[in-house]
């Protein structure tokens, strides 16, 4: 069949390269893609937001499947866009109709989800400008650290952890009144810090029956230690060795469950994946966020460990046969180790040559942010290669990702030493 995918990160190219190994795929269109995606499947100069484009470059291509890499064409509504057009309506698309996406789209939603489902999270309350001075009294009855998160999609950047309570109180502010993340911040939610280790959840589902993908941990933060800012992630580690049969058990029972139920009772169309950042304090699990797409970098780091036929598994969420589904994964451990631009997540240059990827080698290695140009292949993006490695355990996997970026170069090119230093 022809699939379209929409996308152009490091997430896109691993779908990219686990689809077109199916026998199920005859032809992979990319929209936008990268320079990675154009070596093994076909780039469209295409904005997956401009949904009346890609309706007609559907049509045009006889698509039969469209799969949805980022979340913002979901929180817009391309699944209700084809379900609701008589001539796009039998094309399957992989992801959540636009009341299901509002668990990534707004944060109060997600919290009010969680809830109403008796899913343990942070305790919260939620505040708009006209609101400001009673979040100020609310930061008030909290102890630090201070989490203050943006409503709306940021790209990943609208969470802020502080410690000092005049500087919660100024961000809150900034959020709101000024707004610092546009409209994303014109409603912010205030929770309580949770103080344990995190770890991210993937579960696929066809909105009857589900199917719990490896787990992941990424590292968000631009520094060694998980210090400075906060980026798109830096790296990531599957399995997380801390994730035993007992805590996957509780956090099956007391979160998958409730929320794959709660989705059903609200009669929420939702055919994709279920993103689920967690948090372990003590022995339990807590829900930080959910996602209704896959992460990026943890996609590259989770589908290389999935050994079924994606395409036969997408197909089982499109017929909602999902539980009929057989299911194998790599028990092996994957590391993913992110090479970015100098200056990111700041103000960073693109247009970098990229030498070595020429080279033979066993990892994995994904284009996030990269164009071709002229027969180079250029860095486009802040976070611009992810790579890939297999091992028996994390530090043997991150070693071996670690040795193939050493031959990989670009100008002021950057990443962390020190994936997996927590576990």
């Amino acid at each position: 069949m022809n699939i379209l995918l929409l996308g152009s990160g490091g997430r896109e190219h691993a779908f990219a390269w686990k689809m077109t190994q199916s026998a199920l795929c005859s032809q992979l269109f990319v929209a936008p893609g990268n320079a990675g995606t154009a070596q093994i499947a076909t780039n469209v100069a295409m904005n997956p937001n401009d949904f009346v484009t890609v309706k007609q470059f559907v049509l045009a291509n006889t698509i039969e499947m469209v799969v949805v890499g980022p979340e913002d064409p979901l929180v817009n509504g391309i699944y209700d866009f084809f379900k609701n057009d008589a001539a796009l309506n039998a094309i399957p698309v992989i992801g959540p109709s636009k009341l299901g996406a509002q668990l990534e789209g707004s944060k109060e939603f997600a919290k009010e989800f969680l809830v109403k489902n008796n899913i343990p999270t942070a305790k919260y309350e939620s505040f708009t400008s006209e609101t400001v001075e009673k979040g100020y009294a609310f930061l008030e009855t909290l102890s630090p650290p201070y989490v203050l998160k943006a409503d709306g999609l940021a790209a990943g950047k609208g969470v802020v952890i502080l410690n000092d309570l005049q500087e919660a109180k100024d961000e809150l502010k900034a959020m709101l009144v000024n707004a610092k993340f546009g409209s994303a911040s014109a409603k912010v939610v205030i929770e309580e810090f949770l103080d344990g280790i995190e770890l991210s959840c993937f579960v696929l589902t066809d909105g009857k029956s589900y199917k719990i993908l490896p787990t992941a941990k990424d590292y968000k933060r631009i520094g060694e230690g998980d210090t400075g800012l906060n980026t798109g992630g830096m790296g990531a580690i599957s399995p997380v060795p801390f994730a035993d049969a007992t805590l996957m058990q509780k956090i099956e029972e007391r979160i998958v469950i409730p929320t794959i139920n709660g989705l059903k009772n609200d009669t929420i169309e939702y055919k994709g994946f279920v993103f689920i950042g967690l948090i372990k304090v003590g022995d339990d699990p807590f829900v930080i966020e959910y996602n209704v797409r896959m992460g990026d970098p943890e996609t590259e780091v989770v589908l290389p460990r999935i050994k079924s036929d994606l395409v036969a598994l997408f197909q089982a969420v499109a017929t909602e046969k999902l539980a009929d589904f057989e299911f194998e994964l790599d028990e092996r451990t994957a590391a993913t180790i992110v090479v970015v631009s100098g200056g990111y997540p700041e103000e960073f240059e693109k247009g970098k040559e990229i030498s070595g990827l020429e080279n033979p080698t066993e990892s994995l290695v994904f284009h996030a942010g990269t164009k071709e140009e002229n027969g180079k292949i250029l860095s486009y993006g802040g976070r611009v290669l992810a790579v890939t490695s297999f091992g028996n355990d994390f530090q043997e996997a991150t070693k071996k990702s670690y040795q193939t970026i050493e031959n990989l170069k670009f100008d002021k090119m950057n990443y962390r030493k020190d994936i997996g230093f927590d576990l």
